[in-house]
């Protein structure tokens, strides 16, 4: 059977779209593979992510202490889920969600090219199944703007702190007295701002937590730095 002139350049015009799809997704997992640099964390690991220049990060990293000049605003936590390498985490846009970790690691602030995530293992004997089951129940639940304890909301670093129980059911991270100043003592206009929009005081000295001092916990390790 011939065909016709019109048929003939149909058929190339989609032979060259499913080229062009196959050579993109290609090209996708290619950048993918290298920005992960060969690693693939295990489930459990905790993802401590550099701040970026928002004013909601540099509030939060002026606020919390960082010796080791490495500033974080965010945490989240590597788990498997249905055979596919995912992330839980709370955010301010999403609350509690799941996403994908190649999607994670393209949402991470680059740092020469690379994502800016430390990868962190934790060194006590405790149940990693059980901890991934309570982050997963907590998803859905809307982002904790009011940096309060046991309120039905979570912030990144509580989400991690109420996940992970030693087999006693005793937290393994400590929660220790919030303070939203920065290094000089002054309140940073993010926090004023933002609660004064909440109709609250800010709850200074109120238990919580940080990505930045929950990083120095004595029973993480860093295990992997993705931008180095």
């Amino acid at each position: 059977m011939e065909l016709s002139i019109m048929e003939l350049r149909i058929m190339e015009r989609k032979l060259s779209t499913a080229l062009y799809a196959i050579g993109l997704s290609l090209l996708l997992f290619i950048l993918a593979s290298c920005s992960r640099d060969g690693f693939v964390p295990r489930d459990g690991d905790l993802l401590f992510c550099l701040g970026d220049d928002s004013p909601m990060s540099e509030a939060i990293t002026t606020s919390t202490s960082s010796d080791s000049g490495v500033r974080y605003d965010h945490v989240a936590l590597f788990a498997t889920i249905d055979g596919i390498p995912s992330v839980i985490e709370a955010t301010s846009k999403s609350g509690v969600r799941v996403i994908d970790w190649e999607e994670f690691l393209s949402e991470a602030r680059p740092v020469g090219g690379k994502p800016g995530i430390d990868v962190m293992r934790i060194g006590e004997d405790i149940d990693i199944e059980a901890a991934i089951g309570r982050a997963l129940a907590f998803r859905g639940q809307g982002y904790d703007w009011y940096y309060l304890p046991s309120n039905g909301l979570m912030y990144c670093s509580e989400l991690i702190y109420e996940s992970f129980l030693r087999r006693d059911g005793s937290h393994l991270f400590t929660a220790i007295p919030m303070s939203f100043r920065d290094k000089d003592g002054n309140m940073p206009s993010f926090w004023v701002e933002l609660f004064k929009g909440l109709g609250m005081d800010v709850p200074e000295g109120e238990p919580g937590t940080n990505p930045n001092d929950m990083s120095k916990d004595p029973v993480l390790r860093l295990v992997h730095r993705y931008f180095d």
